[in-house]
């Protein structure tokens, strides 16, 4: 390594040098980036951004003048092979160039000196802020005139308006990134090695991941414990009584049969006359005495309350809810929404001039959008809905979530004139979905509210040979204006009982209550006993585990998708109908983290910390006295754990089958790939097997299984022969069990709703599975039609 080299990546903390001397450079030459644009008549201005995208897409937008290259991602970072924080001198990082970045770090020193002048472009936020000092310290760029440009959207307005308006490197943004990589560090390579030794290796720890991993494993406890209480409903379904016939109105025409006909309707059992609350059926036989009491009884309508409500529009995305929504409705994971998403915000080609930005920064938990935004949002509105649909004023959210930053703008398009069917030629699948989405969402925000009316009807069943009377309520909801639910309607979270997916919000049609007025004599037709049990509560699923960690205040949005990858990779939990499942293994590494290092694990203390990271970036305090803090105790308490716990043995789980070479016990363990079948008689026997999830379809090449399999690289979904490597057929798409009508050839599935043959070519709509609603908790119902018709009231 040559002096230079050394000399900048041994220049690693904030405002000190490795011999504890004040680092004033950063702070120097980042106050000379007031310098107007192009100030220097010789070269051209350089440009650094992260991404090769990113760099693509704001080229042609800066013009000749400027020369746009890409650090991809960081450049510098914490070594992986030690700790890399000096904890005996104020936590010193010891930063490094990444050995995969040299050459780039290499190629932008030598621009940067052909370069008149230096402009960050880095994400504004504060990694994005972090990577620009990075950069200054590891190309050595302090000697150059530096600009820091942070823009929101990649527009040619968003692109002019910072670079004619260049800032300081914010250095307190720096410091709270600094602090948390320093503070992660210390957890995660202080933690892992104790469970390398205590449990088994390539485990992991960290302050964020553990606590989330804590949430998972108590809510699964929460079920396990769970006790499900048997309860009983009661229905009934009434009817108005027939029209009568007059002189004016023959009993024979058409208009006299459909007056006559009785309209039914469904009203529950509340309770009995004049008692509060809602009435416990424990059990069948309780449900069976009371239905003894109402087949008789005579039914009146006792009032009718009509209320108007109404609903408002949701504030545009921020990056938790953007996760959240996507995994609703589209069914994306979390990280698969942040790759899509940072491909819509770092442009593409839609058949423009140049690659354009179709969405504001992605990583983002505030809702406030830009005035320019609302006011093209509602012009929008004003000339596709109409001035019903429009507001009299525009709306403005404030974002009321834990820890929230006001700093950027809610995730929006760029421009609501780009609407997503003009796209839809020149996006994927995945990002028209997103995109979609997004857009939607934003011009709903700025709708008029929907308006709803909703009807109860209370019902009066007396029993004359008891004298007991029962209240019964039934309840329709009807929308009378849709608002803003014309073009969009927020998801559902997942039905734990039933398993079902996202469903939109369905408003009860208003045909559901005939008209009915107090007084109204009814006749009562059939009347339905439904057995229930109560629900424990559901799993954690991408939605929901978000919302949860975002309303603890634990981590950031820009860090959930990588928290819930590394809690898969490491065998924690496991993705189950969308749901996390803790693994043994995970409840042992929480266990034994919630025993010994009660604090790191503690939602409190996690939320705590993210808040003091809040101050850090808001200049409000030091970030070397909030590690000092945290690191005193937490380092007595390991060196206390690392004598106490023992070594956790735990057998492995059986496969059933047996080793075909050896003929020993198959088991599951867990590798860097995630799970798989090795024999028991290790190391003696290195037999193993991939855990292959068969489809059902035969290959096309050799008869066997095709099952689903994972990429290594990516860990891509892909289909191959289980016969592997005998046979090494693979395709990217799904295969179809249904053999194509033309050829009898294999057919995949390349998008939803297209079958395609692999053979022939043949390209059809696929049949789509139908399934009927079900109840969600009762599992036995008992119907009793009732033959007698009452009378005024009163029963025959």
């Amino acid at each position: 390594m040559s002096p230079t080299r050394t000399r900048t990546t041994r220049r690693t903390a904030i405002g000190r040098s490795r011999t504890g001397a004040p680092l004033r450079r950063a702070q120097d030459t980042a106050s000379r980036a007031r310098q107007p644009v192009g100030a220097s008549a010789r070269g051209r201005n350089l440009v650094i951004v992260e991404s090769p995208a990113k760099a693509r897409t704001i080229g042609p937008l800066l013009g000749q003048r400027y020369a746009v290259r890409a650090s991809i991602g960081h450049v510098r970072d914490l070594p992986k092979s030690r700790l890399g924080v000096d904890t005996e001198r104020d936590f010193e990082p010891r930063y490094l160039v990444l050995q995969d970045k040299r050459q780039v770090v290499k190629e932008l020193k030598a621009a940067a000196k052909e370069a008149s002048a230096v402009y960050l472009a880095t994400d504004p936020d504060r990694e994005g802020e972090a990577i620009a000092w990075h950069l200054i310290e590891a190309a050595e760029l302090a000697d150059k005139p530096l600009h820091r440009v942070a823009f929101h959207e990649i527009t040619p307005e968003a692109i002019l308006e910072a670079f004619q308006h260049p800032r300081e490197i914010d250095m307190h943004l720096v410091q709270a990134q600094q602090a948390r990589r320093v503070l992660d560090r210390l957890v995660g390579y202080s933690l892992s090695p104790v469970l390398w030794r205590k449990v088994r290796g390539r485990l992991s720890a960290g302050r964020v991941q553990s606590a989330a991993l804590r949430m998972v494993v108590e809510r699964e406890r929460e079920i396990q414990a769970f006790v499900a209480q048997e309860y009983w409903t009661i229905e009934a379904v009434l009817g108005k009584e027939e029209a009568q016939t007059g002189p004016d109105r023959p009993f024979g025409s058409a208009q006299d049969r459909r007056r006559a006909r009785p309209e039914t309707f469904s009203a529950e059992l509340v309770n009995l006359a004049g008692q509060r609350g809602r009435i416990h059926i424990p059990d069948a036989a309780t449900a069976e005495a009371l239905a003894q009491e109402l087949r008789p009884a005579g039914y009146r309508v006792k009032g009718v309350a009509t209320k108007r409500g109404v609903r408002q529009p949701e504030p545009p995305f921020t990056t938790s809810t953007l996760q959240q929504e996507a995994a609703r409705r589209l069914r994306f994971t979390a990280q698969r929404t942040m790759a899509v998403a940072q491909q819509l915000y770092e442009g593409l080609d839609v058949g423009e001039r140049a690659p354009v930005g179709l969405i504001t920064y992605m990583r983002t938990d505030s809702v406030q959008v830009a005035e320019s935004a609302i006011h093209q949002a509602r012009a929008y509105i004003q000339s596709k809905f109409g001035g019903d649909f429009l507001p009299k004023t525009p709306r403005r959210f404030t974002r009321r979530a834990r820890g929230a930053q006001e700093a950027h703008e809610a995730i929006r398009p760029t421009s609501v004139q780009r609407e997503p069917a003009s796209l839809r030629s020149h996006l994927t699948a995945d990002q028209y979905r997103l995109y979609d989405l997004i857009w939607k969402r934003m011009v709903a925000s700025q709708m008029a509210t929907a308006t709803t009316e909703t009807t109860t009807v209370d019902v009066d069943a007396h029993n004359d040979t008891t004298g007991h009377r029962y209240l019964l309520r039934a309840a329709a909801t009807r929308v009378v204006f849709p608002g803003y639910q014309l073009l969009y309607q927020e998801g559902r979270d997942d039905d734990p009982s039933t398993g079902s997916g996202h469903r939109e919000r369905q408003d009860t049609p208003g045909a559901g209550l005939p008209a009915l007025a107090t007084g109204d004599p009814l006749r009562l037709t059939e009347l339905e006993q439904h057995q229930h049990f109560t629900q424990p509560p559901p799993r954690y699923t991408d939605a929901t585990l978000i919302r949860a960690l975002e309303a603890n205040g634990i981590g950031r949005p820009s860090t959930y998708a990588s928290i819930l990858t590394t809690l898969q990779e490491r065998g924690y939990v496991r993705r189950e109908s969308r749901q996390f499942v803790p693994q043994e293994l995970g409840f042992i590494v929480n266990d034994l983290l919630t025993e010994h290092f009660s604090e790191v694990v503690d939602l409190q203390f996690t939320a705590r910390m993210e808040e003091e990271l809040d101050d850090i970036a808001a200049g409000k305090r030091p970030w070397v006295p909030v590690i000092r803090e945290f690191y005193n105790p937490f380092h007595h308490a390991l060196e206390q754990a690392d004598a106490a716990i023992e070594k956790v043995h735990f057998e492995p789980e059986p496969t059933g089958e047996l080793c075909e070479q050896c003929g020993k016990l198959m088991v599951f363990r867990m590798g860097r790939y995630g799970r798989f079948q090795a024999c028991s008689g290790f190391p003696q026997c290195r037999n193993t097997k991939p855990i292959l999830k068969l489809v059902g379809v035969p290959c096309p090449k050799d008869g066997g299984e095709l099952a689903e399999k994972r990429a290594r690289a990516r860990g891509r979904l892909f289909y191959g022969c289980a016969n592997f490597p005998a046979c090494d057929f693979t395709t990217w798409e799904k295969p179809l069990p249904e053999p194509c009508p033309q050829c009898g050839g294999l057919r995949t599935q390349p998008r939803a709703g297209v079958a395609r043959c692999t053979q022939c070519g043949h390209t059809q709509q696929a049949a789509r599975r139908r399934t009927p609603p079900r109840r969600a908790t009762s599992v036995r119902t008992r119907r009793t039609a009732v033959a007698e018709p009452v009378v005024s009231g009163v029963a025959r």
